[in-house]
């Protein structure tokens, strides 16, 4: 009869795995090739060896990795049985992978903002004048914050957390899983509730906003300097409406808002959805639907490793290879049709 009382939480994991592999991994597939295409055509360009380039590599190696955590990452939600220290793997080393890639989100962001409000100050940055130091800063915190709970930052010597393992009126005794129970792998028993608020409330958060924040500063410079210009050339032109030129940088000027709004709305609002929702039922401490989780973490998590893929696409310098391969492979497969049907006729 144990066994029995068994199968439906064994069915209830495998269904949840093969939805989040269902999600993730042409997701995952995606981010992985989109920014493997960038990093060549950035490698490709001698003239794009340079340090914010480079900042920008760091990115996407970091937005790679993610993509390959991708699947394991939802994961994290799930209660499986595992012995300690692959407990810890699996919920670690994603942990580090994300929050590398969001303090090079940042980083980038820091950079390109500083060259827009102080130019002159850009080239005399500590970023380019110490570029490995740059660089351990992105990667070094992350991965010590990350590796906390396998200091002893844990809970694994508490209480088996969502009844993981349960009890012997309901399910079979897993092998050691006892009073410690030392098979039960779940988020709760690796990372305890001050860890969770002080990565969301100390590290995700305030990086999202200050990200959201030299945005919208950058946007407002940029209007203040159309303005300026439009000034200057009604002043040469001696007219008081508009011309056609002012008008183009108008248009120009509202499609990077749009574009701005669009990919702050597709990218970060669904995992902000996820973040606010995974934090009201940590603190509520009630149980909720998996499936939702499921959905929740694989939309919110995937949308968020898309930004520099966005960021990528838009420089045309990075795309510029991979378009004149595709050229070029369209060119081959063009002349062996002509070629097929000349012998054909």
């Amino acid at each position: 009869m144990r066994v029995l009382h068994i199968l439906p939480k064994m069915d209830a994991l495998l269904t949840g795995e093969h939805l989040i592999y269902t999600i993730t991994v042409p997701l995952s597939t995606s981010i992985i090739l989109g920014n493997l295409i960038i990093i060549l055509g950035i490698s490709w360009n001698r003239q794009l060896h340079n340090t914010p380039n480079y900042f920008f590599l760091s990115l996407l190696v970091a937005d790679m990795c993610t993509g390959v955590a991708l699947p394991f990452i939802p994961l994290m939600g799930l209660n499986r049985e595992l012995s300690f220290s692959s407990c810890l793997v699996a919920h670690v080393f994603p942990n580090f992978l994300f929050l590398a890639f969001l303090f090079n989100l940042v980083m980038v962001h820091y950079e390109r903002y500083i060259c827009i409000v102080d130019p002159l100050r850009y080239n005399t940055l500590w970023m380019h004048r110490s570029f490995p130091l740059a660089l351990l800063v992105v990667w070094v915190p992350p991965l010590l914050y990350a590796c906390l709970p396998a200091f002893g930052w844990n809970n694994w010597t508490g209480p088996d957390w969502n009844n993981c393992c349960g009890n012997s009126q309901t399910l079979v005794p897993l092998l050691n899983c006892s009073t410690n129970g030392t098979t039960c792998c779940s988020y709760r028993r690796v990372f305890p509730n001050a860890f969770i608020y002080l990565e969301v409330y100390g590290l995700v958060l305030p990086a999202i906003l200050t990200i959201a924040g030299m945005t919208g500063r950058v946007l407002w410079i940029t209007r203040g300097q159309l303005k300026d210009i439009c000034r200057l050339h009604r002043s040469v032109e001696r007219g008081s409406q508009a011309s056609y030129q002012e008008q183009r940088l108008n248009l120009r000027y509202t499609r990077c808002v749009v574009a701005v709004s669009l990919t702050f709305l597709a990218c970060w609002v669904p995992y902000l959805i996820y973040q606010h929702v995974c934090m009201a039922i940590l603190i509520s401490d009630t149980k909720w639907s998996s499936t939702t989780h499921i959905v929740l973490s694989c939309t919110g998590i995937g949308s968020m490793a898309v930004v520099p893929l966005v960021l990528g696409v838009a420089n045309r310098q990075y795309t510029e290879p991979a378009y004149k391969l595709l050229l070029k492979l369209r060119d081959r497969w063009s002349r062996r049709m002509h070629e097929s049907e000349d012998l054909t006729v």
